[in-house]
């Protein structure tokens, strides 16, 4: 997640036990003929995980999680409008106490990897096949959505019980946004504060490189 100055929906008070909703993007590739997925490590833990975030003021679902990916992992490339499924995952915040999250996951293939991006000094990235890259996170949900990637039928598919719970989320933080003023959601270890930064151009179709893959 990340702490760009960008205007996002705020989670509730810490102690208030009401479960929030996250955007995530399944960031893949093809590569000799069979899909590969990137992963993140985490910021306070170093663990494995997607690029994910808060919702976006202005910015539908899959857009907030593209952007996440590019915060994050500095991914450019074409996110699908449906979300293929959704996992959930306790958000330790300070003082020992945590946030109950679900989270949206949409695939986005990625057509470039720029190596300046916010996030750069903070994570690492690495590409894994679905089955390296199920074994690598902790949670279940997830592990059973990296493990059984398709790929481009996947990008093209969806899951349409997940893209509607998507649109009526999106337009409850819609709504909590223009009731107040909204901020970043906290992190497990504070960070020095960004600038914000230009959503990426359209990128050219070219294959990402410079990072070793795992089989």
């Amino acid at each position: 997640m990340s702490s760009s100055s960008l205007s996002k929906a705020s989670p509730p008070p810490e102690g208030q036990d009401v479960t929030q909703t996250q955007f995530a993007a399944l960031c893949w590739r093809m590569h000799g003929g069979a899909p590969e997925i990137l992963l993140i490590t985490s910021r306070d833990t170093g663990r494995w995980i997607v690029p994910k975030g808060w919702p976006m003021k202005g910015r539908s679902p899959s857009g907030a999680a593209a952007r996440e990916a590019w915060e994050e992992a500095g991914v450019e490339g074409e996110v699908s409008d449906q979300a293929i499924g959704r996992y959930s995952y306790d958000k330790v915040l300070r003082r020992a106490q945590s946030l109950p999250c679900e989270v949206l996951v949409y695939p986005l293939r990625v057509r470039r990897l720029t190596d300046d991006y916010p996030e750069r000094r903070q994570r690492r990235r690495k590409w894994f096949s679905p089955g390296k890259a199920a074994r690598k996170v902790a949670e279940p949900e997830l592990r059973a959505l990296l493990a059984g990637f398709r790929g481009l039928e996947d990008q093209a598919g969806g899951d349409p019980d997940a893209a509607k719970s998507a649109q009526g989320k999106a337009a409850a933080a819609g709504k909590a946004g223009s009731a107040g003023k909204a901020e970043a959601a906290p992190d497990a270890t504070p960070s020095a504060p960004k600038p914000s930064e230009a959503a990426p151009s359209e990128a050219p179709a070219v294959t990402p490189s410079g990072i070793a893959a795992e089989a």
